[in-house]
């Protein structure tokens, strides 16, 4: 019997040219074409749809004309004349900028560099018994759901205004999220992997190196993306009381007694250029340590 025209099988199974080339005319040709890595097109995009909402403000902020409402431009050049329009030996900074940026993010790098500290070791001292993270449990339950704010006539009581009572702020807020994270994350350290470990006759910091805090730091990055929030926000609350000398937060109540409120919106989209810059280099830092198909996505 004659053989079709399509080219015959191969013997060791594969399939001939004519049948690959009909599977790859079925896959289609924007995936085929795509030269652009999937991370590069996701990350254009979203800074495409940030452009398109900076465009949609500053044609609504001119149409509406108001005091109240400035358009981006006017806020990033007041910005950029207040803050970053130093020499190059002090990286553009201003003494406006050293006066204002500095101190805050001094006060919340050692604020949240304590909370993951105190956070991580607690958390890994807790979750490892699961006796014990029962029992704790509910007393930080009760601690987390205090309100920070809350706490601050206790903390001027204790410390006084000033810095010591602007970090133990800070803190407080950023403590409870490392902590309870770090402490499910390495309650939930594979069993197996404990009785291999116990075989093998690890030592306990052996176990704590190799098994307890690789398994727990998707857990623990997630809690530290959560208290880099709090952090931000509680070092903005904390520079608005009475006391304050310095910082963003001093900056924005000083401007609205003077009814800057170019000023006022040049703080508010620092704040946020801030925060996003400072989630990205944690995620970062996510990739390189968990790994990009283990990054947490708080």
């Amino acid at each position: 019997m004659n053989q079709s025209r399509g080219t015959a099988p191969d013997p060791a199974g594969r399939p001939g040219r004519r049948a690959t080339a009909g599977r790859e005319a079925l896959v289609p040709p924007l995936a085929r074409r795509s030269f652009a890595p999937a991370a590069v097109r996701h990350a254009l995009l979203r800074w495409l749809v940030l452009a398109l909402a900076v465009v949609v403000w500053q044609l609504v902020a001119r149409a509406h004309g108001s005091v109240y409402f400035p358009p981006p431009a006017e806020i990033a050049g007041h910005a950029h004349d207040l803050w970053f329009s130093g020499p190059a030996g002090h990286l553009f900074l201003t003494e406006a900028a050293v006066a204002d940026i500095l101190p805050s993010l001094g006060r919340m790098a050692a604020g949240l560099g304590i909370a993951a500290v105190a956070g991580i070791a607690l958390g890994v001292a807790i979750g490892r018994s699961r006796r014990v993270y029962a029992l704790c449990d509910p007393v930080l339950q009760f601690a987390r759901a205090v309100p920070p704010p809350a706490l601050v006539p206790v903390l001027v009581v204790i410390l006084d205004f000033g810095t010591p009572m602007q970090i133990a702020s800070i803190v407080f807020s950023a403590v409870w999220p490392v902590l309870i994270n770090t402490a499910d994350g390495a309650g939930n350290t594979d069993p197996l992997r404990l009785e291999v470990a116990a075989v093998l006759r690890l030592t306990s910091v052996e176990r704590l190196r190799f098994l307890i805090l690789p398994s727990a730091l998707p857990r623990i990055f997630a809690g530290l993306r959560l208290s880099l929030s709090l952090s931000l926000i509680l070092m903005v609350f904390s520079e608005l009381l009475p006391g304050t000398a310095n910082g963003i937060g001093f900056t924005l109540t000083d401007a609205q007694s003077r009814s800057d409120l170019l000023t006022v919106w040049a703080a508010l989209v620092l704040l946020g250029a801030l925060g996003y810059l400072l989630n990205t280099v944690l995620l970062a830092v996510e990739k390189r340590l968990v790994g990009v198909g283990r990054t947490t996505t708080a």
